[in-house]
């Protein structure tokens, strides 16, 4: 039996199919990248597979025995407690102890307390106290990883950090089938390399949807695309799978042209007069309905989005100049002696970890706040149209009407004066969407709206901070395509590689504590000019008498012997860790505390060097399979 089976699935909202009659079977080991526009029915894809939303017709089954986990889209609000409550929520083991006996839980399972057994073995009958003790361990390791203290509320995170925790929450039950809606949503790139990391070494069925197209490419094995009640399945990368689409598309499109063409070819016929209607022949009549009906139930593909910048005056050369600037909030410094100059026409990408200060870069430059130390100025003649990460300009409890038009019914963009519900048809709003309010909308369709009303005011300088999150992958090409041809100045605070690599003239990147630098180029080029820690000083190097040594180049392909040590890794993890968990299974056995004390301190000392042992095996897998993936994709880029 296949791991994942859906057979016949038929499923429809307010009379709009999303599915029609679909299959799909996913075996253990793929990778899974769902794709398809805003309301194509991604998301309702994952819950189906979850088994929240039940189907109209058909069957989901999954292969019997098997555990799954599920990341939305959106954060529940609903979650309380500590972050270690949440991460530990995810295993069985903590949920059956929490059952029996709330009262001892936090105790036994984040204080880490040796507990009484033999009062445990009474309270707490058929209990695996071993898992317990296991998941306490790899709760404990998940979140020093993540640098989030335990007991912090999770409630008090940022959105990035709630979605990692929520994440580990979904690996601590060590999951077969792992289902992630927009898993980079929010997180910072270093975050998001650890999460392709994570992904390469998950072996079970993972099926993911992401606006992400770098992740996309480094994780998929396979990308099914939702279109039109369909699925359009390719067992490939995401840059295969598009050569393929467009081909399919083609093909369909002179297919349908062809069909239209003999169509209207038979209407002529049957309407030829009154010759034509006593000669006529009833089999041709027949397949006309039969051709007319086949037409009324063919579902186009929907419209593009379009997409039209209103463009103001132009500024002043100058846009912004920055002198040794610096800031902080309270005793913590967050920008030091930062120097640039922005002119007319720059793109700007800024980057940086979540909390780094990325936002009160762009507010300092725009003037918003002033710096603690150094100066900065600001060119003449602007006009700033600014899109905010968390989209707190649009207005919940009024109409997508209400927010792009501001109590009128029309709009101007570019010396053109437009119905506001005509306009909002170019960013794929119905009139009924148009008029609804937006707190019904889904995440991707808030953000349309957002631009929307971005790109009716005019402007010379864009500044848009987090503009890809939520948006289909389409949507997004056709985003980059406008800001490509913007005229005006752009800064871009965002996490998408790709997006940065394709818009960028120039990179600002939060290096680490306070320093702020610029390179020249987008991410990419960031990557290959940054300093290397290798990288001998010039002052050293000159007591040698040698000339100042280059930073080496990072290294694209694996070594025989690195190759090697890569291969031999996971069978160490494995030995490792099946230690480490024969070495739980002892120190949770009663007849252990009986015995002699150095007995006990040396199973504690053999458990803490395991720790740092699998640390340090899982650091040097990740950094040998990076070198591997970045030997493939220099490959695939030449």
């Amino acid at each position: 039996m296949a791991f994942i089976s859906m057979q016949g699935i038929s499923l429809a909202f307010s009379n709009v199919p999303l599915f029609d009659g679909v299959n799909l079977t996913i075996e253990r080991g793929e990778k899974v990248g769902l794709v398809g526009r805003n309301g194509s029915g991604k998301s309702t894809m994952l819950r189906l597979i979850e088994g929240s939303v039940k189907p109209d017709s058909g069957a989901v089954s999954l292969q019997r025995g098997v555990r799954s986990a599920y990341l939305s889209q959106e954060v529940p609000h609903e979650l309380l407690g500590t972050v270690f409550d949440v991460v530990a929520s995810g295993s069985r083991e903590y949920v059956d102890l929490i059952t029996r006996n709330p009262s001892q839980s936090t105790r036994l399972l984040h204080e880490g307390m040796p507990p009484l057994h033999e009062e445990l073995d009474r309270i707490h009958d058929n209990l695996d106290m071993e898992g317990v003790w296991y998941k306490r361990e790899q709760v404990s390791k998940s979140l020093s990883q993540l640098g989030v203290d335990a007991g912090r509320a999770f409630s008090s995170l940022s959105a990035g950090l709630k979605r990692q925790v929520l994440l580990k929450r979904a690996l601590v039950g060590e999951p077969d089938i792992l289902l992630l809606d927009e898993p980079t949503n929010h997180m910072d790139i270093d975050s998001i390399k650890e999460l392709e990391q994570m992904m390469v070494r998950f072996t079970g069925a993972l099926i993911f949807v992401t606006h992400d197209r770098m992740f996309l490419q480094r994780i998929a094995t396979r990308i099914v695309e939702i279109d039109r009640g369909k699925l359009f399945d390719q067992t490939c990368d995401y840059e295969t799978f598009l050569v393929r689409r467009s081909a399919d598309r083609e093909a369909e499109e002179t297919k349908n042209a062809l069909f239209d063409r003999k169509l209207q070819q038979e209407e002529h016929w049957v309407r030829g007069g009154i010759k034509a209607r006593r000669t006529r022949n009833e089999g041709r009549v027949r397949e006309l309905e039969r051709m007319r009906e086949v037409r009324r139930s063919r579902r186009d593909r929907p419209g593009k989005v379009k997409m039209e910048a209103h463009e103001a005056e132009r500024s002043g050369t100058l846009v912004a100049k920055a002198d040794d600037i610096g800031f902080n909030y309270g005793d913590t410094q967050v920008i030091s002696k930062f120097s640039t100059t922005i002119l007319k026409g720059d793109r700007i990408g800024i980057l940086g970890s979540n909390g780094s200060g990325k936002t009160t870069l762009l507010r300092l430059l725009l003037g918003m706040i002033s710096p603690v130390t150094g100066t900065i100025r600001l060119g003449t003649n602007l006009q700033i149209s600014y899109s905010d990460q968390l989209l707190e300009q649009l207005d919940e409890n009024k109409t997508a009407i209400e927010n792009v038009g501001d109590g009128n019914d029309t709009v101007t963009v570019n010396g053109k004066i437009r119905h506001i519900v005509g306009y909002l048809q170019d960013f794929l709003f119905s009139p009924d969407q148009a008029r609804s309010l937006v707190s019904v909308l889904s995440g991707g369709e808030r953000k349309r709206l957002m631009l929307a009303r971005l790109f009716t005011r005019p402007s010379n300088l864009l500044v848009l901070d987090e503009p890809t999150n939520d948006l289909d992958i389409e949507t997004l090409d056709l985003l980059e395509g406008l800001l490509i041809n913007y005229t005006g100045t752009i800064l871009l605070v965002s996490h998408d590689r790709t997006f940065i690599n394709n818009i960028v003239t120039s990179t600002v990147v939060f290096e680490g504590g306070s320093v702020v630098k610029e390179y020249v180029g987008g991410y990419d080029d960031w990557l290959r000019q940054r300093p290397q820690e290798a990288k001998p000083s010039r002052a050293s190097a000159s007591k040698q008498g040698a000339p100042p040594a280059q930073a080496p180049r990072a290294r694209l392909k694996l070594g025989f012997n690195q190759q090697k040590e890569l291969d031999a890794l996971p069978q160490t993890i494995e030995c490792l860790e099946r230690e480490q968990q024969e070495l739980f299974q002892t120190m949770g056995d009663p007849g252990l505390y009986k015995k002699d004390r150095a007995d006990i301190v040396a199973a504690n000392d053999r458990l803490e060097e395991l720790k740092r042992l699998l640390a340090e095996a899982y650091a040097r897998w990740e950094e040998l399979e990076q070198i591997r993936l970045d030997g493939e994709n220099s490959r695939l880029s030449k």
